[in-house]
């Protein structure tokens, strides 16, 4: 960090007095004080007087010469003499107290030597002196002192400072030694002589002395911290220390001097802020910026010593000379300074109190947030404070870089900050993109893991939590290289993960030749290439090795009904079970039944197979209370759970029967649950229970058909021409009614659910070009080749599309399916509830209406043979009768008492108008909302719209009236 040529370094250097006398010099590593200065403060305050100390190293006072005489010396023969020695330096060099030792022993024995020649009255003067000047501050009990210092001093305690250790923190290389204490608390007797009394001269060379420890942190004679400054408080110290001159100093020395000590606040300041950041709780990044910079550091406590060293040896070493050595650092220890205080700044350890007076619901939420995820709570300051730490660091330095890129030292400063913070999160990185693991413990990396989510909740997760929520990207905590490409790095590691807990991905095998730093050329190649193979990967191992298009082909003919010969023989076999009540039905009978049908040979389906997977449920809620219990969720907040149904209070509907609340289940292996899963098959249900009431109802109305065609009662042309009108318009309506279930089931199968599926298919064959084999996506293998060609699909060549692409295309596939089913509009859904409605009540009260036909025909009755009716339909009819349980007294009497036949028409009249009524009317507005939403969502609905409309031709909610209706109504 210094400029210009560095001395060699050295171990020891003694300095010539005038005399011959040598004194001491430490080394500069034995200068260097402790982190925080106790060792020099204790040396310094404990050795005695420190004007003793000084003038035992002066020429003079070896031989005794006044203590008065040191300055005018020294002022006299500035120019000749050595700074050091003419500073007058109240501070001893910084030497253990062994070395003090072994210097007053080499003192004393030469005394001893030199006394030997004189005579005995000149030796008791010389001792008497050196005991006064050097061994009366160290007399601790005033009973051992000599009566000569006792007479001439007052008694006084001494003051002996001691250094301590503090407590352990989370940060391992942090200083442990005391603070030492201030200049200003020293006993009068140790303050240094006043500057106005030197010459300016000595001025220089006192201050040059002083800044070289202050530069290292300490307090110097003359240059102290100042008032307002406590050493004690954590953020004075994380600030740095101001400094202030004594008073007295000359004008010509004030500013140069003022100027310099800047540095010295930005070196404690930065001393502290390493101490602090690299606490446990701040990261791996921070401690690897810390790091860094206590390597910097290290390099200015030498740039000190080798400063020391041309303060020692050179006699032209001035105030100027050290300003022009130290500008290159000053400024590279700025621009440090300036990072940790934005970086601290982000931390809230030097906000000011508007700053710390946030919004404490923001306090409270990341409170509640770290503890959510596990977290604990940062002691001290950052209670409640979000810690800058991970990619917000380096988001710092690179800002900062960018906006300094025009001062080559502080680019290259910061280049090489941001290098050696970025590779613990390099390490991360890659851990992430080639192992598909995260090694966080500091939560600083910008992939966020819920371990609490587990592949094992797929099962019940209707929220796909485990592949949306498990890993999550923190945005905040981005840094600025990984911005472009975070979505690839966290679909990398997603892939990877699941992979490597199928068994796909050693993680024993360390990750090599990549790089560790964002300034690295194969950075970007690195994401890019991790992002094409973890992607590879996890499709071949969806394709190939668990046949996923096998599986959605399966999943079709199960819950589409394509084809649907198994299942109508289901249903054939399973009617008794399925018409009782919901909560009578044997759910292991059907399953048994299902079995068995899947199993028939001959049937398409017994090939699959993944025919075990299919489970047989029952869902008390209806279809369309479920579906509007979906459509009509208005937002979920950020962060909450979609209840599921298995939670929420059950509305079920007492008329439910087995055929309403039958649905199917679909079982999936990881990871083929991530494309199959629970919200997926939801969907898959949704659908399989509409289309299965569409079959119901059409099997229904097709019952009536044959009643209607078959039944003696209908069958007979009765005399009465009123109730032959009366049967023409239920066998219309009948028709009408299955006009419309036809239509839409068609709709549905073949102009909604196939050619989406084709296109779902097609996309799955995607490659680059044309695709496998030159075929159309439309040729669909049977269903127990599907498996082999997946095989086939996924090994011809490169696939272009990702995971998450081909997972997207399967959902929008199925909400496209139940849009334009008009299972998510909640309009449609009322109207179509209230169309099925009438149809099965029409077809439900078919039998009532044969009761009702046979008691109105004057012909059926009476007792005898109508003349219309021949001998053995006659016979016929008296069986059928005969087998009917005998009727009631009065039961050919209608609710008011009347039991003439024009009352009982007319009431038949009545019922069927209603019916009628009903049904057109909800037509027409299913007609009319369709034509809405064509116009306005998806233009799919007008092919269906002109389907229906041909089922309410000729009503007069279509505009056509029937006259001759309408009169005999």
């Amino acid at each position: 960090m210094s400029s210009g040529p560095r001395p060699p370094p050295y171990a020891e250097k003694r300095s010539a007095n005038a005399n011959g006398a040598t004194t001491d010099r430490a080394t500069p590593r034995a200068r260097m004080p402790a982190p925080d200065g106790s060792a020099r403060g204790n040396n310094s305050f404990n050795s005695g007087d420190p004007r003793a100390d000084r003038d035992a190293r002066r020429p003079g006072h070896a031989q005794g010469q006044p203590q008065t005489s040191a300055y005018a010396s020294t002022s006299a023969s500035a120019s000749a003499s050595h700074k050091r020695s003419a500073s007058g330096n109240p501070r001893p060099a910084s030497r253990t107290v062994d070395e003090r030792r072994i210097e007053k022993v080499q003192v004393t024995t030469r005394e001893m030597l030199t006394t030997r020649t004189r005579s005995p009255e000149r030796r008791s003067a010389t001792a008497s002196d050196k005991s006064r000047a050097t061994d009366v501050p160290r007399q601790r009990p005033p009973d051992t002192r000599p009566r000569e210092s006792r007479a001439e001093a007052p008694p006084q305690a001494p003051w002996e400072p001691e250094a301590t250790l503090l407590p352990h923190t989370s940060a391992p290389l942090a200083s442990r030694i005391s603070i030492p204490p201030l200049a200003s608390s020293a006993p009068q007797t140790l303050q240094p002589r006043p500057l106005h009394e030197l010459s300016l001269e000595a001025q220089e060379a006192v201050l040059l002395e002083d800044l070289l420890f202050v530069f290292m942190g300490f307090e110097g004679q003359y240059i102290r911290f100042a008032k307002g400054y406590n050493p004690y408080d954590e953020r004075d110290r994380l600030s740095g220390p101001t400094w202030r001159i004594l008073p007295g100093l000359d004008p010509s020395l004030q500013d140069l001097t003022q100027s310099m000590l800047r540095m010295a606040t930005h070196y404690s300041a930065l001393k502290m802020f390493v101490d602090v950041q690299s606490r446990d709780e701040f990261g791996s990044v921070n401690h690897a910026l810390c790091a860094s910079i206590r390597k910097l550091l290290q390099d200015y406590l030498v740039m000190i010593a080798q400063l020391e060293t041309q303060f020692l040896a050179n006699d032209s070493f001035t105030l100027h000379v050290l300003n022009i050595h130290i500008l290159p650092t000053s400024h590279i220890m700025s621009q440090i300074y300036a990072l940790a205080h934005d970086l601290l700044k982000r931390n809230a350890l030097l906000d000011d109190e508007t700053d710390e007076s946030s919004d404490s619901a923001d306090d409270f939420d990341h409170i509640l947030e770290q503890l959510r995820e596990g977290g604990d709570l940062v002691p001290g300051n950052m209670t409640g404070k979000k810690i800058c730490k991970g990619g917000v660091v380096l988001g710092l330095i690179t800002k900062r870089l960018a906006s300094m890129s025009g001062d080559p030292a502080a680019r290259t400063l910061l280049t090489s900050l941001l290098r050696d913070a970025s590779r613990p999160y390099m390490a991360m990185l890659n851990e992430w993109l080639h192992h598909g693991g995260i090694n966080d413990p500091h939560s600083e990396f910008l992939i966020k893991e819920q371990r609490s989510i587990r592949r094992e909740r797929l099962e019940q997760d209707y929220t796909d939590e485990y592949w949306e929520r498990r890993y999550t990207i923190r945005d905040q905590d981005v840094p600025p290289q990984l911005e472009g490409v975070k979505d690839k790095v966290l679909l990398a590691g997603k892939y990877l993960n699941v992979v490597r807990e199928c068994g796909g991905v050693d993680v024993s095998l360390q990750v090599k030749d990549v790089p560790s730093s964002f300034d690295d050329n194969r950075f970007m190649d690195n994401v890019n290439n991790a992002y094409a193979h973890a992607n590879e990967s996890l499709m071949q191992l969806l394709l190939t090795t668990h046949a996923l298009p096998a599986r959605l082909r399966s999943l079709k003919h199960y819950f589409f009904l394509d084809p649907s010969d198994y299942f109508s023989y289901f249903l054939e076999l399973g009617t008794s079970e399925l018409r009782k009540p919901v909560k009578s039905v044997n759910t292991g009978k059907l399953q048994s039944l299902l079995d068995l049908v899947l199993r028939q040979p001959g049937s398409v389906v017994s090939l699959d197979p993944f025919k075990e997977d299919v489970k047989v449920e029952m869902n008390e809620i209806t279809l369309t209370k479920s579906l509007q219990r979906v459509v009509n969720i208005t937002g979920i907040e950020q962060g909450e759970i979609l209840q599921p149904l298995a939670n929420q209070p059950v509305d079920s509907d007492k008329n439910a029967s087995g055929f309403t609340s039958l649905q199917l289940d679909y079982v999936v292996p990881f990871p083929v649950s991530l494309v199959i899963s629970r919200k997926t098959v939801w969907r898959y249900q949704a659908l399989f229970r509409y289309l299965l009431s569409l079959r119901h109802l059409e099997s229904q109305l097709s019952t009536t058909w044959q009643t209607h065609t078959r039944g003696f009662v209908w069958a007979h042309r009765s005399s009465s021409r009123r109730l032959e009108i009366w049967k023409r318009r239920v066998w219309t309506l009948r028709a009408r009614m299955l006009v419309f279930v036809q239509q839409l089931l068609y709709f549905c199968t073949a102009e909604v659910i196939e050619p989406n599926w084709q296109s779902l298919m097609g996309r799955l064959r995607e490659r680059e070009g044309t695709q496998q084999d030159g075929t159309t996506a439309a040729a669909d293998p049977p269903v127990g080749h599907a498996a082999a060609a997946g095989k086939t699909t996924a090994a011809g060549g490169k696939l272009t599309r990702t995971v998450d692409e081909l997972m997207q295309d399967h959902v929008n596939f199925l909400d496209t399916c139940l849009k334009e089913c008009m299972l998510t509009n909640s309009k449609l859904l009322r109207i179509h509830s209230k169309l099925m409605q009438t149809c099965t009540i029409f077809a439900t009260y078919t039998n009532w209406l044969s009761r009702e036909l046979e008691k109105a025909d004057p012909d059926l009755s009476g007792t005898n043979k109508p003349p219309n009716m021949t001998d053995d339909q006659w016979r016929q009819f008296q069986a059928v009768r005969s087998q009917k349980p005998a009727a009631p007294d009065g039961s050919n009497k209608d609710e008011k008492g009347k039991d003439s036949e024009s009352a009982r028409i007319a009431e038949l009249f009545d019922v069927i108008r209603k019916w009628e009524t009903n049904f057109s009317r909800h037509l027409q507005i299913l007609l009319d909302a369709l034509n809405h939403y064509a116009a306005t969502e998806t233009v799919v609905l007008l092919s269906l719209c002109a389907r229906l409309s041909t089922a309410n031709q000729g009503t007069e909610y279509a505009g056509l009236r029937n006259d001759e209706d309408v009169s005999t109504a």
